[in-house]
């Protein structure tokens, strides 16, 4: 295992973390601290515990072991209203129940900032359409989630995550029911929260998208083994060929890197 010592508290940290499923141990002791204005990718093969560790630095599950500090605070001691203000979480999948309309779910993710006897603001307002334009999906505004397509929704999704305005972005699997063309401009409008001094760690499956985007890459091998460093230094042919279990060729062309099964 390989990583980068942390730098100060960061926005997010791990110390010693571990995740487990059942009697299987995904992640052993990751540590590292994300900084304002970085993009970490988790790449991994289906059940490496992708998923799971996103879901363990969002405080939705405890670790097996270890701390997730949020500012340098340990995250199980912050409110969950504190949370919400600092840090934004997209699932997989999201199902609404509820019959709002894009906009109306879309600033839900003003919430955190308001007080439990307030309205929303016309700044709030003015947020959550920017937000629709940036995700492309303000002509949708008025229509109800269930009518959207499956790309749709996944960008009304983000908007959400948009308009919430915290300090660090964890999406797991953001490109999900997405053409190549909004794969791309979603995951630039979050390296634009990053040149705002956000910071943000993304599950992907494609590894020219995280060379694309990310400062940095976080490997898990699913059986407690990791690897964190850089971009250039740790994707490659031969790392991602021990990491999918099958063998990687990098193509390159136009300043672009890509790779595919051999």
């Amino acid at each position: 295992m390989s990583a980068t010592p942390p730098s100060g508290a960061g926005l997010l940290g791990a110390q010693g973390l571990s995740v487990e499923a059942g009697e299987r141990t995904l992640l052993s002791d990751l540590s590292f601290a994300l900084q304002p204005g970085e993009f970490i990718a988790v790449l991994g093969r289906n059940g490496s515990g992708k998923s799971l560790t996103l879901h363990t630095l969002a405080g939705l599950r405890a670790p097996a072991a270890g701390a997730v500090l949020l500012g340098g605070a340990a995250l199980g001691e912050l409110a969950r209203s504190e949370i919400a203000r600092r840090l934004a979480f997209l699932p997989q999948d999201r199902e609404d129940a509820l019959p709002l309309s894009v906009f109306e779910a879309t600033l839900l993710g003003r919430h955190p900032h308001i007080g439990w006897l307030n309205g929303e603001s016309a700044r709030d307002h003015a947020i959550t359409q920017a937000a629709l334009e940036r995700m492309g999906v303000a002509n949708c505004a008025t229509r109800l989630l269930a009518t959207l397509s499956g790309g749709e929704q996944r960008r009304a999704a983000m908007a959400g995550l948009l308009a919430q305005e915290p300090q660090v972005y964890l999406l797991d699997e953001p490109t999900n029911h997405l053409d190549p063309h909004h794969q791309v401009d979603v995951l630039l409008a979050f390296r634009e929260r990053c040149a705002a001094g956000a910071a943000v760690i993304a599950t992907l499956h494609d590894p020219a998208l995280a060379e694309r985007c990310a400062d940095r890459v976080l490997l898990l091998y699913g059986d407690g083994r990791w690897r964190l460093g850089s971009t250039s230094e740790v994707l490659n042919a031969a790392e991602l060929s021990l990491l999918y279990a099958t063998p990687m060729q990098e193509l390159s062309g136009a300043g672009r890197r890509a790779f595919i099964p051999a």
